[in-house]
């Protein structure tokens, strides 16, 4: 969509009452929003992502949205366009490569070009599954971006340490000054396997942690009631009772309570397209509540 010139700020907060009501739509998943670059004319993004077709269009012919692009008919100059693209999400084991670079001043269009001509050979390489390139954004990102895709992590670094990206990058020097590689997986990795039927992809991070915290309080306070008494009456040196410790604690979690909890807690930590706010609702509450309960039975065994 093409803005009016010096309507900027109405257009944003126009855009953040949208992102809002679509949020609050069943399936819906993330709101993207992108500023126009150098040459675009004032022309803005946004990708709006929902979990399933039916879902994307129950928002698109909703009565909401409908009033919100009349309201908002004025900010444009022209009409807008809308593209539908629809797939299957990645598999849970997709790994992101985050790679930004200091272009040298003046070499823009030279980067490009090579830029192009590292996706082609990279295309070639196994696990390989898209590439996008992100120019600077003013006031806002002063780097360029590209951000590829793994179907694993070794495919990734296969390609990572490989002698054809070296001899590109050796080449690529003449267009920018430095570059910096991060990888994107997920915070708690092989703790969280959804395997079965209806359980693909992995939780947020933000369930992760509070399944992670939920196994680990109790376990830590069990070995400290227990192994860690022990550990100190037997005279051991503090630096290596706390290792014990950690050992212990990473091994239950690891082969014992991470399982059950995943299992127990699997309906909330990657729920289907119906329903999801409640359960993600329900989920957090159980969650929480077992906080509460574990900390009261602790509270009276110290006690």
């Amino acid at each position: 969509m093409t803005v009016r010139e010096g309507r900027e700020d109405d257009y944003q907060r126009w855009q953040q009452r949208v992102d809002q009501a679509a949020s609050g739509f069943s399936g819906f998943e993330a709101a993207e929003q992108y500023p126009p670059t150098s040459g675009e004319q004032n022309a803005w993004s946004v990708v709006f992502r929902f979990s399933t077709i039916d879902q994307l269009t129950t928002w698109l012919n909703s009565t909401e949205r409908q009033e919100l692009l009349a309201e908002g008919e004025g900010l444009f100059e022209g009409p807008t366009t809308q593209e539908v693209l629809a797939g299957e999400p990645p598999t849970r084991d997709v790994v992101t490569a985050v790679v930004s670079h200091d272009v040298r001043p003046g070499r823009e269009r030279e980067f490009r070009h090579w830029q192009n001509k590292v996706r082609k050979v990279q295309e070639k390489s196994p696990g390989f599954m898209g590439l996008e390139l992100f120019e600077p954004i003013p006031r806002v990102q002063a780097k360029w971006v590209a951000v590829f895709r793994y179907d694993s992590r070794e495919h990734l670094e296969e390609w990572l340490d490989s002698e054809t990206r070296a001899k590109l990058l050796e080449e690529g020097k003449d267009y920018f000054a430095a570059y910096d590689v991060r990888k994107i997986r997920s915070a708690f990795g092989s703790w969280f396997r959804f395997d079965g039927e209806g359980e693909e992809g992995i939780p947020p991070n933000w369930k992760q942690a509070m399944t992670v915290l939920l196994a680990l309080y109790p376990t830590v306070m069990v070995l400290n009631l227990t192994v860690g008494h022990q550990l100190d009456t037997a005279g051991l040196p503090g630096y290596l009772s706390l290792f014990i410790g950690n050992v212990l604690s990473v091994s239950i979690l690891t082969w014992l309570l991470m399982p059950l909890v995943n299992r127990l807690f699997a309906f909330w930590l990657v729920p289907g397209p119906v329903r999801m706010a409640v359960t993600n609702l329900a989920g957090t509450a159980a969650v929480v509540a077992c906080y509460l309960l574990f900390l009261a039975i602790f509270a009276w065994v110290t006690a």
